[in-house]
């Protein structure tokens, strides 16, 4: 007899159907086909000894299980219940009226019981997509399919549990959420406010720029002014999460197996801070078989690179391609797989090795030409990525203790977003561009258009400072989003300006 089953293999943050067949014939030996790697053969040891348990068993016949598409991979443990669901089925030992109907999934201990998997939001997508009546997994990761409407999500906590269920002799009741409600009820729930925040105005004010343009932004100064406490707060002033980007970022998670048990729909905008003794493959993705790295982990969130000199060079240069082009490419001999990767780029670095050059109170005790050197480890093409470069200076003791409460994330964001709401409409016929930071050079000539006293301000300001013509492009996209913050259409000298303040490492000579 011939049974299909279906489960589904994850290939980048997209799943495609695996068709299952099962026959069971005259004869007496076990054969699994259709490119399985070892973990997907080491299934007949798991599911002989899991149906033991219950007084099932796989038949002393000849069984060949396919696993179609052929020429497809099939890697993981997650087969475990759908080919088991097969041989069942196959073997005559249940009813094969509803075998079919269902996407089966998940991963089998050798007492029954079901361990969670990963990438179970891509697939519960795809097997709407597809027709199929429900999705049977473990109860673990039922409420992560659940954010899938019309789709019986059917979590079961032994295999026992699927087989009465399909067998018709158990009910179990498909696991509901209301994802607009859910989505509503925990959107912007954030741990850390800006109101925690003592002194640091002209940081938070930079902060406050970043998230309404979505420029890229370091951080230079001594070690315990907050650089880190402050970027750690950035994502409470960020616009919150649209429904739509609410499931991207959850997919990408649910696909690296980020989101913990009984996890759902992920609210908030991601905040991600590797150690920087990360391998280029950890950052932006990869592996035998590929997975999204950090830069994908903080998609339409916030990646922050804390000592950035620290990290290795080939780790820093592995990241100017993703920065323009919003996504990182995986290619294989055999594939190429694509990883969404829109964050905001927040680093920040000591001025030097000892930590205390150009410190108001402490002496720097770098010798000559070690500075220079600290500082040429951050290549010139990255820091061209980076829009607005802040010196962070320590808060003095009367701003630590002051009682005056400091402005609350909610008040900055609601600026923020009136700033990205004249962005959305500026940039309304480009689907490519959603904020100022993503404007290529040539719409810079046209959005950013400054009078004659600003022309003369900046060119002084080029001058006088020494700033690199790297600089100008950035300046002005700067400048365009302080106006946005005023309510202004035109880029006033004031906001060209303040714009020029933040291009502390663009100036010659700025470490000696």
């Amino acid at each position: 007899m011939l049974i299909k089953t279906f489960g589904s293999a994850v290939q980048g943050v997209h799943a495609y159907t695996i068709t299952v067949e099962v026959s069971v014939s005259a004869g007496t030996k076990y054969f699994l086909v259709g490119l399985p790697d070892n973990a997907v053969k080491e299934s007949e040891q798991r599911i002989e000894s899991a149906l033991k348990q219950y007084g099932y068993k796989i038949p002393r016949q000849k069984v060949v299980i396919n696993m179609a598409p052929a020429d497809i991979r099939k890697e993981g443990s997650s087969y475990d219940l759908t080919i088991a669901m097969g041989i069942l089925a196959a073997s005559g030992q249940i009813s094969d009226d509803k075998v079919s109907q269902y996407m089966i999934m998940g991963e089998l201990s050798l007492d029954g019981s079901l361990r969670p998997i990963k990438g179970v939001l891509p697939i519960a997508i795809q097997a709407r997509k597809e027709g199929f009546k429900g999705f049977i997994l473990p109860a673990q990761n039922a409420q992560e399919a659940a954010i899938v409407n019309n789709l019986d999500v059917i979590g079961v906590n032994n295999i026992l549990e699927a087989i009465e269920f399909l067998d018709g002799a158990r009910e179990i009741e498909p696991i509901v959420i209301n994802t607009r409600d859910l989505f509503n009820s925990t959107a912007d729930q954030y741990a850390a406010d800006f109101s925690d925040v003592q002194g640091q105005e002209n940081i938070k004010r930079a902060l406050e720029i970043a998230a309404a343009g979505g420029h890229n932004l370091i951080m230079i100064g001594p070690p315990g002014a907050g650089k880190t406490m402050l970027a750690k707060r950035l994502p409470s002033i960020l616009p919150p999460l649209s429904m739509h980007e609410a499931l991207e970022t959850t997919k990408i998670h649910s696909v690296a197996g980020k989101l913990g048990e009984a996890a759902s729909l992920l609210t908030t905008r991601p905040y991600r801070s590797p150690h920087h003794t990360i391998s280029d493959v950890a950052l932006v993705g990869g592996g035998g078989v590929p997975q999204p790295g950090e830069i994908s982990l903080s998609h339409n969130g916030v990646l922050f690179l804390d000592e950035l000199p620290e990290f290795k060079r080939t780790v820093l240069e592995v990241m100017r391609q993703p920065l323009e082009e919003r996504r990182v490419t995986i290619s294989r001999a055999k594939t190429s797989i694509d990883f969404p990767a829109n964050f905001m780029l927040v680093a920040s670095m000591n001025p030097c090795p000892c930590g205390y050059y150009n410190d108001p109170s402490k002496e720097c005790v770098c010798g000559p030409g070690v500075v220079q050197r600290y500082l040429n480890k951050v290549s010139g093409p990255l820091l061209d990525r980076i829009d607005l470069h802040v010196e962070v200076t320590p808060v003095t003791f009367d701003e630590m203790t002051a009682t005056r409460k400091a402005e609350k994330s909610a008040l900055v964001r609601e600026r923020v977003m009136q700033a990205r709401d004249v962005q959305t409409e500026r940039f309304k016929d480009m689907p490519q561009i959603h904020s100022n930071a993503m404007m290529p050079s040539q719409m810079v000539k046209e959005v950013c258009q400054i009078n004659e006293a600003g022309r003369t301000l900046l060119k002084t300001a080029m001058e006088r400072l020494g700033l690199s013509a790297r600089a100008y492009d950035r300046i002005l996209k700067v400048s365009r989003t302080i106006a946005d913050l005023a309510g202004s259409d035109d880029i006033k000298i004031e906001h060209l300006a303040e714009a020029i303040q933040y291009r502390s490492l663009d100036r010659e000579g700025w470490a000696g």
